[in-house]
């Protein structure tokens, strides 16, 4: 008997580590790790904690983005309206502020009103008119930015509340207020993902459509509240962003669906659907972060920004594909 538990201990050791270490989410933060340590001996100036807030600070708007993507891919589908969503919703609630006579409460909700509306005409062209999810979004990323230009004719919208400029300016403490609102809301959904039945459905649409219609879950509904969710999302994110820079323009987002998804594929969700977790899309969207930060302190080109950033991308998802093999 002894000798039998003087052998099960070290396998059960073993055994844990192994569960570390093959962690998905271990794994790409130690690809985080390795790059702040690079950049600490590379630039002086990272890990001073005015840089580092700063980052967050930075990459908090796209992880709040992000959030709803996460949740759409791992559903099987994709978003890519949350950068003209983001930008729709920016302008909507800074023109509502300056040209409609709102409070800066009233004016923020309907933002968000505005780009839950775009999400829920995502997911009704995706289940009531059939149409692919990448097809019915990228129509739609052109219809919200057009909308954009139509509303403010290319000027930005100036003079805005200095109450409202503390949504995206002020700190908690040392803290950055989008960084607080960012952590938040992934608990929150961390939760609602994990430990909730529309969590559980969310997965199991992604892992596979049929049985989860046969098991009498409404699917169309889901995927209806899940684009809803991605609209809202990239529309609070643009909202902050507008306060942030005390300024709401046309041209806020672009290209921001990319960076959104380059974060929720590196942090580990599977494009076929039924795999993603909101703490690998944290990791993946610091990952972003720190990259383009290192760009910047490197004095590199911001022209090659979008080049690196598109080879994460295809990195990122020739991994998937080698880890589904």
């Amino acid at each position: 008997m002894k000798s039998d538990v003087a052998i099960e201990k070290p396998q059960q050791k073993v055994s844990v580590f192994k569960t570390i270490v093959g962690n998905q989410n271990f794994s790409i933060f130690c690809i985080l790790l390795g790059m702040c340590v690079a950049l600490a001996f590379a630039s002086p100036k990272f890990l001073n904690s005015s840089n580092l807030f700063s980052v967050a600070r930075a990459f908090s708007y796209i992880a709040i983005m992000a959030i709803g993507e996460c949740m759409v891919i791992i559903t099987g589908g994709i978003d890519l309206s949350i950068g003209s969503v983001f930008g729709l919703a920016g302008v909507i609630s800074t023109m509502a502020m300056t040209k409609w006579g709102m409070g800066i409460v009233v004016s923020i909700f309907v933002g968000l009103a505005v780009a839950a509306l775009v999400g829920l005409i995502n997911g009704l062209m995706i289940t009531k008119v059939k149409l692919p999810p990448f097809i019915a979004t990228l129509g739609m990323l052109s219809i919200a930015r057009g909308t954009c230009f139509v509303l403010t004719r290319g000027y930005p919208i100036i003079f805005l509340p200095e109450k409202f400029l503390v949504l995206g300016q002020g700190y908690f403490g040392i803290i950055p207020i989008p960084v607080i609102l960012m952590l938040v809301l992934i608990l929150l959904f961390t939760i609602l993902l994990k430990r909730t039945v529309f969590g559980r459905r969310v997965y199991a649409l992604g892992g596979n459509e049929e049985a989860t219609r046969v098991s009498g879950v409404n699917v169309d509904r889901l995927k209806l509240t899940v684009y809803c969710l991605s609209g809202t999302l990239a529309g609070f994110a643009g909202i902050i962003t507008a306060s942030r820079l005390g300024v709401g323009q046309a041209v806020a987002g672009t290209g921001y669906e990319m960076d959104a998804v380059a974060a929720v594929i590196i942090g580990g969700a599977s494009l076929s659907g039924g795999r993603g977790t909101m703490s690998g899309m944290l990791i993946g969207a610091a990952i972003m972060g720190v990259l383009n930060n290192a760009l910047v302190l490197l004095s590199v080109s911001a022209y090659w920004q979008q080049i690196v950033i598109g080879c994460v991308i295809i990195i990122a998802v020739t991994v998937d594909q080698l880890r589904k093999k």
